[in-house]
């Protein structure tokens, strides 16, 4: 069967351009943000927004009509070919996003009609008007949570609360320091700590909307937000005095600022490294192993779900604690800029800005 406009959906049409040297560590912080305004182009140029048939439903099938879906950098990495995941090209694009059951095949059980949807899995083509998917690829998520808040569930929120939870036990009182905080991962950092009684000190990088920027995250829960620059400063001391040193840091950047985020972690305190915006390499003295016994850890959202995939009550739990924290109001999506579909290039572009603080949402 062959659908209409109001079901097209992306598709790449070309290879990924990973030999275009744009993720090269090689290159400086300037080399790289050039080579990335350079790629812009050919990254966007790689995308069609094209009718395709709808799958026929299978017997373990669930159709799904697409409501909205985010674009996120590692969907860009994907394209880029960067990424640990690469799809089978020609592939749809997206791997997160929230759906509406339109029909079920006769062997599934969990799902319904009617029932709101999110990917279970990574590179699932969530850029569609609708699909048809597997039934153990999609999680049943509450259908009172807004729209843009299980659109932007699966990834984000996901890694901010395994982050928090996994590596060091902490109590009310303690403190983590996070870079990028103005992502979506820092956004649902704030907001988790702030409801666990966790204090923040969140680095950001220097840009002509600071105030501003500063302003929303505080509003969110930040506990403090400094610069990059503000981490070499004798001020830093200040920070300490009203709140004890962090014992968990959270690096999605890289570079010499993540180095000089670790420098204020407490001795036997962990360094968690989920992204690398920066395209530098984490440097870390030898004076940090050795006198102060940091932990250096790696996490990636798609592993942790994979290593849980048999371990359905640890995801169980953590949606349904994520989910009473969107229904409390302790948790609200990311600030988003919703986009419609035939307006894709423009949310591409948007999303691979420089000083991005606001994430687009492809209404669907």
């Amino acid at each position: 069967m062959r659908w209409g406009i109001q079901c097209c959906l992306f598709e790449v049409l070309m290879c990924c351009v990973g030999d275009t040297g744009i993720s090269s560590s090689n290159h400086g912080a300037e080399d790289i943000s050039q080579a990335c305004i350079n790629a812009l182009f050919l990254c966007i140029s790689l995308f069609r927004l094209k009718d395709l048939e709808v799958a026929e439903l299978g017997d373990s099938d669930v159709h799904v009509k697409m409501l909205a879906a985010p674009i996120n950098p590692a969907d860009i990495n994907m394209i880029q070919g960067t990424y640990a995941i690469i799809s089978t090209l020609p592939a749809v694009g997206g791997n997160e996003g929230v759906g509406e059951v339109l029909e079920v095949g006769r062997r599934v059980t969990a799902l319904k009609p009617g029932d709101r949807v999110i990917p279970a899995v990574t590179g699932l083509g969530t850029w569609r008007t609708r699909g048809v998917f597997p039934e153990e690829t999609l999680l049943k998520v509450p259908g009172d949570i807004p729209v843009l808040s299980a659109a932007t569930l699966s990834v984000n929120p996901c890694t901010a609360y395994r982050m928090l939870v996994d590596f060091e036990t902490l109590a009310p009182g303690d403190s983590v320091i996070q870079n990028a905080a103005n992502s979506g991962v820092g956004q649902a950092v704030i907001q988790i700590a702030k409801a666990s009684g966790i204090k923040t000190i969140n680095v950001l990088r220097d840009r002509p909307d600071l105030p501003k920027l500063v302003e929303r995250l505080m509003a969110l829960g930040a506990d403090h937000v400094i610069t990059e620059e503000m981490l070499r400063k004798p001020e830093m001391k200040d920070i300490f005095k009203s709140i004890p040193k962090p014992r968990l840091a959270l690096n999605c950047v890289g570079g010499k600022s993540t180095t000089e985020m670790l420098r204020h972690l407490q001795p036997k305190g962990t360094m968690v490294t989920y992204g690398g915006m920066a395209k530098q390499p984490v440097t870390v003295p030898v004076s940090a192993f050795i006198f102060r016994d940091v932990r250096l850890r790696g996490f990636w959202m798609t592993q942790w779900k994979k290593d849980h995939a048999e371990d359905q009550e640890s995801l169980g739990s953590m949606m349904d604690a994520l989910c009473q924290l969107i229904r409390s109001g302790q948790l609200a999506a990311p600030a988003c800029t919703e986009v419609l579909l035939q307006d894709y290039k423009a949310a591409l572009e948007a999303t691979m800005k420089p000083f991005v603080s606001s994430k687009q949402i492809l209404l669907l």
